[in-house]
Parts: structure tokens; sequence; C-alpha cells
């Protein structure tokens, strides 16, 4: 399964440049762990650094201007970093797995001259094999929709090409380009990613692996009274965002895995307080499939439009962790609202069981309960701040003075936080 291992983002809203992780010239720092939890007070930014990975995927879904407008973004000006002209940049640094040379996606937008957003420049890199250090040579790299793809797997960019291109805009790279695995690309609509194309054809395999692996990411804003409405479509295989369709990743996972289906419920069951039974109920006349819950306080089983919020929602999330087919990426905000404290633990439990399971997401979380937090290593947590410019700035827990030794004595880290250790003011 591909990981991230480093991300940076400029310029989008109160993240005017943090970089989490490693990137390609930040050798020296360590990598995003399989589980990435970020806390920090309100209005530090938590919740546009979680939009930061859902704008990326509507890039892919539905093009750049649309994509500055979903989810109520309010369009290019409202994202852009208040008082900066520059560019809107991300970067991802990623493995296709373990022993994968990782690789580089760069893009930036800005707005053309009629103030539309477009694709300012779009980079695939990677270095060569047997190439431990030095710059990674590019395998796509456009600007204003035009440059150079190179084929295959091992083909990229020579180093006078490179110096051209990293230097030039609008060049004419037909006239300037000898390599017979490049092929010159001049797209018609630079308001959608050139990857999309490329990522089609069987002649760039690479590009089309990283399209399949940022298509898959999946972000969760699950909400139990969504989820409590009554499916009006057949079978889905996956919860979406807001978990409104609960009820037909339901009837997918009874019609096309019924014996394991059967195996989640009494695991998931086992692991919610009060709950003895979980089972399927499908109503004959509309054909629609209810979970009923067994629970000790009641002598007749309740439907899962019945459960209190808080049991839902950990129902929801453990059903997502028992995806036949998980997501590479995993995305969930403020997991903690509605539940439990003492269902914390258990919860961060099976988020790094899953995780570290070969096969499993990699999850990215954002929280504010330190109990939550308590649960977690040092290296798992990155304490996201406001700076005194009004940016946010993002610091791994285990850089802060004393705190990887204090969690070794077996001092809480949420205990930590609460005590202001993770501060930099």
């Amino acid at each position: 399964m591909a990981r991230i291992e480093g991300f940076r983002v400029k310029n989008y809203r109160a993240l005017h440049d943090i970089t989490l992780g490693r990137l390609w010239n930040l050798q020296r720092e360590a990598p995003l762990t399989a589980m990435t939890v970020v806390i920090g007070k309100n209005g530090v930014g938590k919740s546009t650094l979680f939009d930061a990975f859902g704008f990326l995927a509507d890039c892919l879904k539905l093009g750049v201007e649309e994509a500055c407008d979903a989810n109520g973004r309010g369009g290019f000006d409202k994202i852009r970093s208040l008082g900066q002209v520059g560019p809107i940049e991300f970067e991802v640094y990623y493995k296709e797995d373990g022993n994968a040379r990782p690789i580089t996606y760069e893009f930036a937008i800005n707005q053309d001259k009629e103030g539309r957003p477009h694709i300012l420049t779009e980079r695939l890199r990677q270095r060569r094999k047997g190439q431990k250090h030095g710059r990674p040579f590019s395998f796509l790299y456009l600007t204003q929709g035009k440059g150079l793809v190179w084929t295959g797997e091992e083909s990229w960019a020579n180093d006078d090409l490179e110096e051209i291109l990293s230097q030039t805009q609008g060049i004419d790279v037909r006239s300037k380009q000898e390599d017979p695995n490049s092929i010159p690309i001049e797209l018609t609509d630079t308001r959608h990613l050139g990857i999309i194309t490329l990522g089609k054809l069987k002649e760039h395999p690479r590009i089309s692996r990283f399209i399949q692996f940022l298509s898959g990411w999946y972000l969760s804003y699950f909400s139990p009274d969504a989820a409590r409405t009554i499916p009006l479509a057949g079978p889905q295989k996956r919860l979406n965002r807001h978990g409104d369709n609960l009820g037909n990743v339901v009837q997918f996972m009874y019609r096309d895995h019924k014996s394991r289906f059967k195996r989640i419920l009494e695991n998931i069951s086992s692991k919610i307080p009060g709950i003895e039974k979980i089972t399927p109920y499908k109503e004959e006349v509309s054909g629609n499939l209810y979970l009923l819950f067994e629970d000790k306080g009641f002598s007749k089983p309740l439907t899962h439009l019945q459960m209190s919020d808080g049991t839902l929602k950990v129902f929801a999330y453990l059903l997502l962790l028992e995806d036949p087919d998980p997501p590479p990426f995993l995305c969930i905000e403020e997991p903690e609202n509605g539940l439990y404290h003492k269902l914390l633990e258990v919860l961060v439990q099976e988020f790094r069981e899953h995780a570290d399971r070969k096969g499993g997401s990699q999850l990215f979380i954002t929280t504010h309960q330190p109990y939550f937090v308590d649960a977690l290593n040092p290296d798992e947590v990155w304490v996201l701040e406001k700076g005194d410019d009004g940016f946010s700035k993002i610091t791994r827990a285990n850089q802060f003075d004393y705190v990887q030794s204090m969690v070794t004595e077996g001092q809480p880290l949420g205990a930590l936080w609460y005590s202001d250790y993770l501060n930099t003011r």
C-alpha cells in the first residue's frame, strides 16, 4: 500500500508555508508515521489542514476552478493566504510500497489574466536506481499546460533539459528535446490536472499508479444524524464523507461479503460497551436493510436509526476499518466528538492496528481531546499553532524539550499537552 512520507502546502488559507514529514530535499526529517494525528487549539488551522487534503483530491475529481468553490471554500481569493500574491502550492512525497523509490508530486495554482484559477506548474520526479543523494529527475514537467512527459518506468529528463524547464516558462519544448522517451505535451485546458489525461495511457505507468493512489483518498466528516437516514439507493461500497449512506454500505457488505460481514459485526459488537450483538435485518416489503443492536438495557433490539450518536459513530469507524478494499489514505476529523472518553483509547488502538496492518490505510486524524492523545506516541503527533504573523506553524511532538523522555518515563502525552508542554510560546 502506498504511503505519504511528507506533505507541504503554501498559501492555502492559514497555511502560509508548512511541512509535515520528509520531502526530497528534507531527507534528514523522519517520514510521516502510519497514523498521524494533528492537535491544537481552536482556530489554529486544523480544519484547514484537513481540508488541504480534500482540496487536492477535489482538484483531481473536479478541476481546480470547481475545487476552489466546492465545499463552501468560496473561490480562489478566499482560499489564498491573506495578503499573499503568489500561487497556492502543494507537494506530496510518497512511496508506492516500502521498498520503492519515493516519488514527488508538485503543483501550483494561480489566476489567469481573467482571474480564473488555473494550474501554473505540475511536476512528478523520482531519483534513479542507486541514486542516494542529489536532486530527483523529472518524468513530468508542465508549465501552464505545456511541457514534457517521459514514458515507461525508468526514463527522466536529462540535466540540460531540467535546467531549461526549471528556468523557462512557455518554452517550445519540441525544439529542445532529443530524448526518444520524452513526449511533448500541450494541454487545451489548464484548469484540469495533466496527470488525469496522462494517467489513462499505458505508456505512463508511474502516473497511472499515482492517480489511483490520489483518487483513493477518503475524508470522513461523519455525522450520526446523517447516518440515520434510510437509504434510497442500492448497495454502495464505501461510506461517503458524511456517512449518510451507512445503510447502503451495510447492504453492500451483506450482499457481497456476507460471511465476512457476520464476523465483522461480531467483532464490532464486542468492542462497543453495552452491545451484546449486532445482526442485519431485511424488511420484506421495502427491501431496506437495518442493523439490530441488542442492548443490555432493553428487551428488544434497537435499529441503527435509534442508536446513540456515540454508538453509531464507533460502529461507523470500525466498519470503515474493516473495508475489504481499504483506501490508501484515510482522513478523519475529530473522531472524539460525542464519545465517552474511555472509548478513545480503544478507538486509537483500532486505528493503529489498522494502519500498521499490511494493506491497511495510512491514517491522518485531527483532534483536540487530550484523552485521545494519551494513547499516542510523540512521533505520531503534530502540534499546530498560530504564529505571530497570524499564520499556522506546525511542530512534531517529539521535537519539544523533555517530551520524549517524559513519555518514556510514563507521562501520558495528552496530559503533557494539557499542561502546556507542547507549546512553543
